[in-house]
């Protein structure tokens, strides 16, 4: 949408059933880091990002926690929006000062204010602000600003017939004018003609029985007049009498729609009034329309001046872990684990894998990865490598012996302390056929560092390890 109305190319949305998945999981950190790879994309050569923010309902409770992780991720500057209830302007404003509680409290510099959307009010938006203003000393105070009040419009939730048709899966009789036309009022017509006629009316979807030939030639008389019907929707898949049809001919040539659905009014009825009314994607009138009608209620001028001025970012956790991911996946580093066989160990060195974070080797049984692999859940991804100690501790006797030998170490004495994996692993970094070694699951750090001081040796002019 935000494509093709205004000629942004942003990244493609997490799917809600994926957030869902890896909330559940308890992969926060990791949703966290894949939303923050998608900001990066979009922030590209921009001066100001809008994210949107999910939307709390009562299927997905958790938004509310995931906005505030977000936007303590961006460090982002946080705009709340609402849209009043059947509530007083007192429990409004009550209201939003609880939300603005959850990112920080009005004081907070990064919380900036809130925009009311679909304001429900005979009176002006003007009348309405001081209002609202009067009865909440939040909004009074000078650190948390109304940034806008959109009244509601109805015209601006209107579907096209198309969209209508494509919702119900109802077969179009008659497309017509189903792509520019709208549907701002249903009618459910169970009554006579002359009942009937008062309410044609430009916008307005008749539903009726496929059979009721009088309400049908009745719509068709006023498409032929020049009434812009939204549409005749035929229910209880009952399509007219081809004669019934022929006469219509010129309301169909006028550009009625005309839809057949096989449920009954009723039914047909409580389907219309649960419509989706988010924007289809290829909606641009619609859109644009919305858009400028929103910009046209906020306080532009306060946002503009906002947006342009400098501020330093601060770098979040989540920020931190993305670009140090970013560089790992860049640097591609062949890394040795040599407590292979341990469940967390065998974890991270598939998720490090999954990510492409390093080149993970394991020093372990594979059959014995395998086993502790399934009886914890783990995926080994593909590429995982995996080798057995008792078969490659042969290769690595003699170069032991060759880094040692000012320390007369032989060949039975490396065989010995090649018993232990850390110290394969560490010969194998000192002969770099890896960039680096993880321990320390369940070897202390002494053991881990002492086979690096003896085979490696620290870095000239360095005496102090940590």
């Amino acid at each position: 949408m935000m494509a093709r109305t205004h000629g942004l190319k942003p990244p493609k949305p997490l799917g809600l059933a994926h957030v869902e998945r890896m909330l559940g999981d308890g992969q926060l950190d990791e949703l966290l880091e894949e939303i923050i790879n998608l900001y990066q994309q979009a922030a590209v050569g921009k001066d100001v990002l809008v994210v949107e923010g999910m939307v709390p309902t009562r299927s997905a409770s958790y938004a509310a926690r995931v906005n505030l992780h977000l936007a303590k991720s961006l460090d982002a500057d946080v705009i709340l929006v609402s849209a009043p209830e059947n509530e007083v302007l007192a429990e409004l404003s009550g209201r939003v000062e609880l939300q603005a509680q959850l990112f920080g409290g009005p004081k907070d510099p990064k919380v900036l204010g809130v925009i009311l959307n679909k304001v429900r009010t005979e009176e002006s938006m003007e009348v309405f602000s001081s209002r609202l203003k009067e009865h909440s000393p939040l909004l009074r105070s000078g650190d948390f600003r109304l940034l806008g009040c959109i009244p509601y419009r109805a015209e601006l939730n209107a579907p096209r017939t198309r969209d209508v048709a494509e919702l119900l899966g109802a077969q179009v009789l008659n497309a017509g004018d189903y792509d520019q036309r709208r549907m701002s009022r249903i009618i459910i017509c169970a009554r006579t003609v002359l009942n009937t006629v008062p309410l044609l009316k430009p916008g307005v979807l008749v539903v009726t029985p496929g059979d009721r030939d009088d309400i049908i030639l009745a719509v068709s008389l006023a498409a032929i007049n020049g009434v812009p019907l939204a549409g005749l929707l035929l229910t209880s898949d009952t399509v007219p009498d081809p004669r019934i049809m022929e006469l219509c001919r010129g309301a169909f040539q006028a550009g009625l729609p005309v839809l057949s659905v096989s449920s009954g009014s009723y039914d047909t009825a409580n389907r219309l009034n649960q419509l989706n009314k988010e924007i289809p994607i290829d909606d641009r009138e619609r859109a644009e329309n919305i858009t400028d009608f929103v910009a046209g209620h906020l306080d532009a001028g306060w946002l503009h001046q906002r947006c342009g001025t400098p501020r330093e970012l601060r770098l979040s956790p989540a920020v931190f872990r993305y670009q140090l991911i970013q560089r790992a996946q860049a640097a591609n580093k062949r890394i040795v684990l040599p407590e292979g066989n341990e469940p967390l160990t065998i974890q991270a060195a598939a998720i490090c894998q999954a990510r492409g974070i390093a080149r993970c080797v394991l020093l372990a049984r594979p059959e014995e990865v395998q086993a502790v692999a399934q009886a914890h859940g783990i995926e080994l991804p593909p590429g995982l490598e995996i080798l057995d100690p008792e078969l490659i501790r042969e290769r690595y006797v003699a170069p032991m012996v060759e880094l040692r030998k000012n320390k007369s170490l032989n060949a039975p004495m490396a065989e010995q302390q090649l018993e232990d994996p850390v110290v394969i692993g560490t010969v194998m970094l000192a002969l770099d056929e890896v960039d680096g070694l993880v321990s320390g699951v369940i070897h202390s750090t002494a053991n881990t560092i002492r086979p690096a001081l003896q085979l490696i040796k620290t870095a000239p002019g360095c005496t102090l390890v940590s």
